[in-house]
């Protein structure tokens, strides 16, 4: 399996061994685009693994903080009551960079700026950058996805 994931089109390719696109996805990625540098809060382009899957077995709509469960489940009531929170919801697919001073070590660390493919609420909007960094999916589009890849699998960012 590989997934390569589109800016420009905000979506998500799901691959098999063979090449062959076996789903695609929308996606929404960073609001203020591209770019590698820790603080930017913008979407790294580059090849990437998966490093790590993340709530496995949780309740759709776990919210997560630090990649913690924090024993919430979203709601719009939860929304009002922390109208500031980034919403890091259902599962997490932690990436890390595979290109030494592009997306990997220093500044430019995918992994340490815990860059993820994470659910958020379905009130956000797909199709449409809004992140402060990750790519967001719909909760059923993620737990899909995450039960079809390990870790280690091979995700490319491209513009």
């Amino acid at each position: 399996m590989k997934i390569n994931i589109y800016i420009a089109k905000q979506k998500m390719d799901l691959m098999d061994e063979q090449g062959q696109i076996t789903r695609q996805y929308l996606i929404s990625t960073a609001k203020n685009g591209t770019g590698q540098k820790n603080g930017s809060f913008c979407t790294p382009l580059g090849k990437h693994i998966i490093r790590a899957k993340i709530g496995t077995g949780q309740p759709v709509n776990t919210v997560f903080v630090k990649r913690r469960p924090t024993g919430e489940v979203y709601s719009p009531k939860l929304a009002v009551q922390f109208p500031k929170r980034d919403w890091i919801l259902t599962r997490i697919l932690w990436l890390s960079g595979c290109e030494p001073g592009f997306n990997r070590f220093g500044s430019v660390d995918t992994m340490r700026r815990y860059i993820y493919i994470h659910g958020t609420p379905d009130s956000v909007e797909m199709g449409e950058p809004g992140s402060i960094g990750c790519i967001r999916m719909r909760n059923s589009d993620l737990v899909e996805l995450f039960d079809q890849v390990s870790a280690g699998t091979q995700v490319e960012i491209m513009a």
